[in-house]
């Protein structure tokens, strides 16, 4: 009797505790079942808290849509994979640590090197998955692992914690299998705020992403046949030796969508274009017939950095050495300053092995960074300003601007000395919109003129060398067209240019040789020519492999340059929207746009503003360059 009554106190005990432990699970499992969201907040929260504060109620509102979005997802997923084994069991435990360990990592992999997350903008230029996405993983397997690692871990623990104390019923099972999968494609096609503020949770934006690089791969966005900048690796250059008497600063400025009659070029007094740098540079010698051969910025940096033509293959524009590689080849320190959000198109790829010794772009100085826009460039001019004193002589800096870009930054608050001006582009106030671009650009110069003052009045200030241009023009309807990479007509390819040079930092012979191209063709090839000149090395024999594909001539030296050179808004990286190409050769112009049915040739000595149509034959010889080089007519199938 005492052993029975003993047994059944014991045996309800265990079954006291067993329902102990089992009420105990079913409270810790929806705990557990959110501890994949709250890992995503506390991510959010550790990379950018100080931001999230800042949201406003409608953005706070796209927040909260994304955690429920991120909650479902989780939630489900894992409900899902805490059944009993099966296959479909199977199939979520994998899908749960794979998504898990990709959207944490991920993210954190790239905020750590843009200052902002991963969104569909950026995603929808991988047109080409292995260039876009693999080549960059592949250059930086390190780092990516190091990262996502921990996170794989997290997400097996995770797993393991939820088989053991979930445990769903068999209908809630089966539902969660079913909607965990819905969930996760739903996930990649439903809309998030993901510009800017990105006001939405790090996992969603990144599953957002994935779903514009499927929909691109798939053939489903504008950019599905479009070429865009991949990471680059630089053919290996030797030791150069400068060949300068005493050492020189270069500093390369290059605007953003700043034609040639929106810039002070020459030196005038009371110019109100960009008083900035006109007060800033009297001195300077102006180039008043320089021209891009292209107007895209992606093709311009490409032309700009390497002093190849837009035509070369995409393998050679994305290995040829660029102006850093020379300059850190000849001892000089390499700085990169841009208000560029490198999100845009793929740029970030293009500039991943710059190997500048300094190097800050738009989301670095502003993480909310417009992505066409990029930073307000009064903050990029402070923190400008402050590296300066960083800087090591002798150096070679870039400053690449970006306010310039439609829709044209301009400051309610500050200096618009172009009036009326109206952001809009009805036909009728075209005036105005030219005034408004006018006033972006006059303020993006105080910007710039403030952080070319600091490096001027630097210790080195008075070796320093500045030269300076755009990437391209901007067109205001002087050919039926708006904006830029739609034609090289004027507007969009002719840009302003000078260079500065302090006394007695170039020869006299140099300073004459300058001058004397003031008011000769020139081209954003004989500036890369010229800044290499400047860093002394243009004339090193070891570079003579390297120039064989250049197409520019240095501003310092005598000669002019004779090539007759390709103009083209479609090269390797960078697929043009509209087919347009053409040559020039001196004040020769050939060009067509795709619904031209011949090239059209100006003389731009008698016709700067491109009015009169001379006929193809009157460039001569251009007409059957460009036959050879591009073998049609923009547009045509057959030439």
């Amino acid at each position: 009797m005492d052993i029975s009554v003993s047994t059944s106190v014991g045996k309800l005990q265990l079954l006291e505790r067993l329902e102990k432990l089992a009420r105990l699970r079913r409270a810790l499992a929806p705990l557990v079942l959110l501890l994949p969201v709250t890992i995503m907040l506390v991510v959010d929260l550790w990379w950018r808290g100080a931001r999230l504060w800042q949201f406003d109620a409608w953005h706070w509102a796209t927040y909260g849509a994304a955690f429920v979005e991120s909650l479902v997802v989780w939630a489900s997923l894992l409900l899902a994979a805490s059944r009993r084994s099966s296959v479909a069991t199977w199939f979520c435990r994998v899908a749960f640590v794979l998504l898990f360990t990709i959207c944490v990592g991920g993210q954190s992999y790239f905020f750590q090197q843009y200052n902002a997350y991963l969104n569909v903008d950026v995603s929808r230029f991988a047109t080409d998955f292995f260039e876009s996405v693999l080549n960059q993983l592949w250059a930086d397997a390190g780092n990516y692992l190091s990262v996502k690692g921990p996170v794989f871990v997290l997400a097996v623990v995770l797993l393991m914690l939820a088989h053991k104390i979930v445990r769903p019923s068999r209908s809630r099972g089966r539902i969660a299998t079913i909607v965990a999968p819905l969930a996760v494609v739903a996930s990649l096609f439903i809309p998030t705020q993901h510009q800017r503020l990105q006001a939405s949770t790090p996992d969603v934006l990144y599953l957002n992403a994935m779903g514009g690089m499927l929909r691109t791969l798939a053939g489903f966005t504008e950019q599905s046949h479009q070429l865009r900048p991949r990471a680059r690796k630089s053919l290996a250059v030797p030791a150069l030796v400068p060949r300068i008497d005493q050492p020189r600063n270069v500093v390369f400025v290059i605007l953003e969508s700043v034609r040639a009659d929106a810039a002070c070029v020459t030196f005038i007094p009371g110019c109100k274009r960009t008083a900035a740098t006109n007060q800033l540079f009297p001195g300077r010698v102006p180039l008043r017939q320089l021209r891009a051969l292209d107007s895209s910025t992606a093709i311009s940096l490409a032309v700009l950095w390497t002093g190849v033509g837009p035509h070369e293959s995409r393998d050679v524009l994305h290995s040829w050495p660029l102006i850093f590689d020379y300059a850190k080849a000849a001892g000089y320190y390499t700085a990169f300053w841009t208000s560029q959000n490198m999100m845009f198109g793929n740029v970030r790829l293009w500039v991943d092995n710059l190997g500048a010794d300094s190097f800050f772009h738009g989301t670095d100085v502003d993480p909310t960074s417009d992505i066409d826009l990029g930073a307000p460039e009064n903050l990029f001019a402070e923190r400008g300003i402050a590296e300066v004193a960083r800087l090591h002589e002798p150096y070679f800096l870039t400053i690449q601007l970006s306010n310039g870009h439609y829709p044209y930054l301009v400051d309610p608050e500050g200096p618009q000395p172009f009036q009326p001006a109206e952001m809009s582009k009805a036909p009728e106030d075209n005036k105005a919109f030219y005034n408004f671009y006018q006033n972006a650009v006059h303020q993006q110069d105080q910007h710039l003129g403030r952080l070319l003052r600091a490096i001027k009045q630097a210790p080195g200030g008075d070796r320093t060398v500045v030269v300076y241009t755009s990437d391209h023009g901007e067109a205001f309807r002087e050919h039926y067209q708006m904006g830029h990479t739609f034609s090289v007509y004027d507007e969009e390819i002719k840009v302003p240019g000078f260079i500065d040079a302090p006394p007695g930092v170039l020869t006299d012979e140099q300073m004459v040789n300058l001058r004397a191209k003031s008011d000769a063709f020139t081209f954003h090839p004989d500036l890369t020519a010229t800044v290499l000149d400047l860093l002394g090395v243009w004339h090193d024999p070891a570079l003579v492999p390297f120039r064989q594909k250049m197409l520019g001539v240095s501003l310092l030296g005598a000669e002019p340059n004779p090539r007759a050179l390709p103009l083209t808004n479609c090269a390797g990286v960078w697929s043009c929207a509209f087919e347009n190409w053409g040559y020039m050769q001196g004040s020769n112009k050939l060009a067509a746009r795709a619904w031209d049915s011949e090239y059209r040739c100006y003389d731009l000595d008698r016709d700067p503003k491109e009015q009169h149509d001379l006929g193809a034959a009157h460039c001569g010889d251009l007409r059957a360059q460009a036959g050879r080089l591009f073998g049609r007519l923009p547009g045509k199938k057959d030439d």
